[in-house]
């Protein structure tokens, strides 16, 4: 197991893991938040094997209108 520490903020702790997607590059570490868990696993399926900036764009045109 590798553990970064990281100053998280209380508000996303608080979302139930199950409405998080994660994602990691050397650089980076992004946490997208959903409203369903459908939603997130529905993600997770459709943006496997994307980079970082087309998971992004996804996000964005099919979830982001659905969380805010």
């Amino acid at each position: 197991m590798y553990c970064i520490q990281v100053d998280i903020p209380n508000s996303l702790c608080e979302i139930d893991d199950e409405l998080k997607a994660i994602y990691h590059s050397k650089d980076s570490v992004c946490i997208w938040v959903f409203g369903s868990r459908e939603d997130r696993n529905n993600f997770v399926d459709e943006t496997a094997g994307m980079l970082k900036a087309e998971r992004e764009s996804h996000f964005e045109k099919h979830y982001l209108e659905k969380v805010t």
